[in-house]
């Protein structure tokens, strides 16, 4: 399996609107980032979406994706669903629906949010979904896939990570469970969100990535969900650990 990293950055994206600090300033690559999004392709040659943000188009144009055949959602956060009116392109191509996938609390809110989509008696030429509900530690299959979902905690919202073999991706996580990261043991690539250097309400600060990647111990660790807040790429990639990396958009990691 090849993971892509289309965009590793937070809500704001990076730079900044209006923001003048050294990183939106910045002439180094590294250092934008898109909101956070991730496209997996299995050996069957499928291609399965994590998360859809308001990024959406500029990532699928600047990766030359030609289809999606599943979208796994993390949680409703704009910065995570806001893309979801542009799969109309990929619904003409596809000929076909596309499956989207998310815990009760995600698909409620986007059925309420995007109603226009969902409605009974739909306009043509709208955005063409079929909603599936998943739960923790329940695998399913999706694009011939097997995954797992895993609850994690943004703050006070149960929102899912994802598990493909030995791959998992976790991104606006502040807290995992015992149960979760005994169900994340042997993972060998993994990515997780760290905003930034110092704490936060509802995100794992660098320390506190570093730490769950310090308790599985995988091969490779990719960090995501990055803010601006958390510095220059070069200044900070050199005081990581060996087999730590900073993501950037369009990295690929495989498995």
């Amino acid at each position: 399996m090849r993971l892509t990293l289309l965009g590793t950055g937070t809500s704001q994206g990076v730079p900044v609107i209006a923001c003048s600090c050294e990183v939106c300033r910045s002439a180094d690559p590294r250092d934008s980032h898109l909101r956070t999004s991730a496209l997996l392709e299995t050996d069957e040659g499928k291609n399965i979406l994590i998360d859809i943000g308001p990024d959406f188009r500029t990532q699928m144009l600047v990766n030359r994706v030609e289809h999606v055949d599943a979208i796994l959602l993390t949680h409703p956060h704009r910065d995570h669903v806001a893309g979801i009116d542009d799969i109309r392109p990929l619904n003409y191509m596809q000929k076909s629906a596309i499956d989207i996938y998310g815990n009760a609390f995600t698909l409620r809110v986007l059925k309420h949010d995007y109603a226009y989509i969902f409605a009974p008696h739909q306009y043509p030429g709208l955005p063409e979904a079929q909603l599936h509900e998943v739960e923790s530690g329940k695998p399913f299959m999706a694009a011939g896939c097997q995954v797992l979902p895993l609850q994690v905690m943004h703050k006070d919202m149960p929102i899912l990570a994802y598990r493909f073999g030995k791959l998992a991706y976790i991104t606006d996580a502040n807290y995992i469970g015992e149960q979760e990261m005994a169900m994340l043991e042997g993972v060998e690539v993994l990515v997780v969100n760290a905003l930034r250097k110092e704490k936060h309400f509802s995100h794992f600060c660098l320390e506190e990535a570093l730490h769950v990647v310090e308790q599985l111990h995988p091969r490779q660790a990719v960090l995501t969900h990055v803010s601006h807040e958390m510095g220059l790429y070069a200044e900070v990639a050199a005081t990581l650990p060996q087999g730590v990396t900073i993501g950037t958009d369009g990295m690929t990691v495989e498995v």
